[in-house]
């Protein structure tokens, strides 16, 4: 199932030469060093369709390679879907290491995850709710039949596909969190990937979430193995969550708030799901032909930033919820005996609720002495097949932490047009001009997407190196921002 396919080892091969002359081995890099240079060559030039070439934007440098040193010959620059998708998250988990994924809502919030992506060497997931899809089209757009969250999220994918290349990373284009009543929204996203397929042989989306955590299990499996079937054909991956907080064979959700999925009120027991339901739930889809899939079960893990539990001191009426991954082990141990398989994990877990994770929940100190089920504490969730983890609160915060920094900084110039510590007749353009504050909130993101990749074992991922220093940076003269 997981091996790479005739075709996809032909589009992709590092030996083969790309036609367009733009990439020519002549033209990989103008920049780079002799030994980057020579990296970039041996890694061949891609071979196929890029979406550069459809809107007639140059791609050079990492943008044109074929491969990644790293990672499987699938693997290119930009948006990867199908075979390549599924290599891509097989090699995270046979390697121990999870993908960070972040929602985005503006071309910024994209851009700074594409350029944290490069600085970590590593792959990432860019994905879109149906509010941030709203918002990324206007929130003066009418939105009813959710037809501005539609276009917003699919103006975001073509966004994505644009620069995911010229970054030269390999993204995962998802969606997140889909209720029963948003299912509308799925489906103009859906029938837009269908059209994308038609054009060219792969879906706009990489994947989408359905979250049906409200509803009873039978349900939710059975929508889910409908869209599955849908989406099986375009080469779609799904992401289910389990869940059904007091109502009919309840199964574990995810607690806190996330884009109008409230369980902030969920009972704690409600809060852990059980590996005969994640059973149901692997046994079911994989019944789908050619059906691809994640499952975002729960193990204590909660939307937002809240203070941990502890178990042992804090009465039960006020103990927060505890992170418990061995839900995740048990789970793989109890599926790798129905399926009798030798993979020991079987399923691709997704962790929600990231955000202020401690790290011990997530890895292990030492890697070298991680990775092995059955142990009678709690291991961290990596070590028990997950491959990705959202990250969400802790981005929001971060992005309004660095406007709020470069506000503190500059507060004397950005109080009038005219008028400064510098002078009374002096301007103040530069300092709130929209770029400078937004770009001192792209560090700050990026700073802490840095520390994201990290604790995830992320990095490194792609065996490209440093990220170079970019070029032709507008200086003094071309509206330079302040440092």
């Amino acid at each position: 199932m997981l091996t790479l396919s005739a075709a996809a080892a032909l589009a992709y091969s590092p030996t083969v030469a790309a036609p367009h002359a733009r990439t020519s081995a002549a033209s990989v890099s103008s920049r780079a060093s002799a030994p980057r240079l020579g990296l970039l060559q041996k890694l061949g030039l891609r071979r196929g369709a890029r979406f550069a070439d459809d809107l007639g934007l140059p791609c050079v440098d990492e943008c044109a390679v074929a491969s990644y040193p790293n990672l499987p010959p699938s693997v290119h620059p930009g948006v990867v879907t199908g075979q390549a998708l599924v290599d891509l998250l097989q090699h995270a988990k046979e390697n121990r290491y999870a993908i960070p994924a972040v929602n985005c809502v503006t071309s910024s919030s994209v851009n700074t995850c594409l350029e944290a992506a490069r600085k970590a060497d590593a792959p990432i997931i860019i994905q879109f709710s149906s509010g941030g899809s709203q918002f990324y089209a206007g929130k003066g757009l009418d939105n009813t039949d959710y037809k501005a969250a539609i276009a917003g999220a699919v103006s975001g994918a073509y966004h994505v596909r644009a620069m995911a290349e010229q970054y030269g990373v390999p993204v995962i284009l998802h969606t997140d969190h889909c209720a029963k009543n948003l299912l509308p929204w799925l489906d103009g996203m859906l029938a837009a990937s269908e059209r994308y397929y038609a054009a060219h042989r792969e879906p706009l989306f990489s994947s989408h979430m359905i979250d049906l955590s409200e509803e009873p299990l039978e349900e939710n499996i059975d929508i889910c193995v409908s869209y599955l079937q849908r989406m099986a054909k375009l080469d779609m991956l799904l992401e289910m969550e389990l869940g059904s907080p007091r109502r009919r064979r309840a199964t574990g959700i995810t607690g806190g708030e996330e884009d109008g999925v409230d369980n902030e009120d969920a009972n704690p027991e409600d809060l852990y799901s059980k590996p005969e339901e994640i059973w149901q739930v692997y046994e079911k889809l994989s019944a789908v032909p050619n059906g691809r899939f994640t499952v975002a079960a729960a193990f204590g893990n909660v939307h937002g930033v809240y203070a941990p539990g502890n178990a042992e001191l804090d009465p039960p009426d006020t103990r927060n919820v505890k992170l418990d991954p061995e839900i995740l082990g048990n789970a793989q141990t109890f599926i790798a005996d129905k399926v009798s398989s030798s993979d020991a994990k079987p399923v691709s877990f997704v962790f929600h609720g990231g955000s202020g994770s401690d790290l011990k929940d997530i890895k292990q100190a030492n890697p070298a002495t991680a990775g092995h089920l059955g142990r009678s504490r709690p291991d961290p969730a990596i070590d028990y097949g997950v491959v990705k983890m959202n990250i969400d609160t802790d981005t929001q915060w971060s992005y309004w932490d660095g406007i709020r920094a470069y506000y503190k900084k500059y507060e004397p110039y950005l109080n009038s047009q005219i008028g400064n510590p510098d002078g009374a007749d002096k301007p103040n353009k530069k300092f709130y001009d929209p770029r400078a504050c937004l770009r001192s909130a792209e560090d700050s993101t990026n700073a802490r997407l840095q520390q994201c990749f990290e604790d995830l074992n992320c990095v490194g991922i792609l065996g490209l190196g440093d990220m170079p220093p970019p070029q032709n940076v507008l200086g003094p003269r071309r509206g330079a921002l302040p440092c």
